[in-house]
């Protein structure tokens, strides 16, 4: 019975390890995109945490996509950045931490 237990258990993190590799593709171009300039508007409230610009990939390059508000109590924003490679530069998406 243990020995099921742990093949099911490895089989379930092999599995898992899989998936969030095949949703995280990272995209490599020579140089990195410029931010456009914008300017961040005021916060909306006290509990208003700015998330900063993000890149995506799509149709075969990187689209940028603004920075917003949220109201958040408890999490810290971790911004994201250009990771240079071997091959060009990745981008590395943010989170929360």
């Amino acid at each position: 019975m243990k020995m099921i237990l742990k093949i099911c258990a490895t089989a379930l993190l092999g599995a898992t390890m899989l998936t969030s590799c095949a949703t995280r593709a990272t995209f490599v171009v020579r140089e990195r995109p410029v931010e456009p300039v914008y300017v961040r508007p005021a916060a909306p409230g006290p509990n208003a945490v700015w998330v900063t610009s993000e890149w995506e990939w799509r149709d075969g390059h990187y689209v940028h996509i603004p920075g917003h508000y949220v109201v958040n109590e408890t999490r810290v924003w971790v911004a994201g950045h250009w990771r240079e490679t071997p091959n060009g530069f990745v981008w590395v998406k943010g989170h929360w931490a």
